[in-house]
């Protein structure tokens, strides 16, 4: 299977990557990526708690199909680099966590993949959430497991 990353906006991409932004708002001034809209969180994004934040956003993943999401990733170029706006830095250290990081759980999960954060092979994705006291990801089960995990 085909490589599949992540990585905050700000960060330098490896050549051969596609920019693919999954946040909902984009850079200003900045061209040359494409939008896969149906993994954008919804309106709700930045007005719920974390947990509630999870609850929501699962939901839209346990909509989705994630073969033919990786397909989708994977049509847009050679190293699809999935994009929104917390640094990894931030998420390893627990400061912050990022839904771009329940996707790259979720295709790994689903799929049996690994995605990687760029510039960060062992990026602990889950360092936030332990700090207040959610489980990390686990959709290895399908979407009854997910409904359960974070409750």
């Amino acid at each position: 299977m085909a490589q599949v990353m992540t990585a905050s906006w700000r960060t330098p991409l490896p050549e051969l990557a596609t920019s693919i932004g999954v946040s909902r708002g984009t850079p200003r001034r900045v061209g040359g990526y494409r939008r896969l809209r149906s993994l954008e969180p919804g309106p709700w994004f930045n007005s719920v708690t974390p947990a509630r934040y999870l609850e929501l956003y699962r939901e839209i993943l346990d909509r989705l199909d994630p073969a033919e999401i990786y397909d989708r990733l994977i049509a847009f170029g050679d190293v699809p680099v999935m994009l929104c706006w917390e640094a990894a830095s931030d998420c390893h250290s627990g400061k912050t966590w990022c839904h771009r990081h329940l996707i790259a759980q979720w295709l790994e999960d689903r799929l049996g993949i690994e995605v990687t954060e760029v510039g960060y092979p062992k990026l602990d994705r889950s360092a936030f959430l332990r700090k207040a006291g959610l489980p990390p990801s686990d959709y290895r089960d399908g979407p009854a497991c997910a409904q359960n995990s974070f409750r």
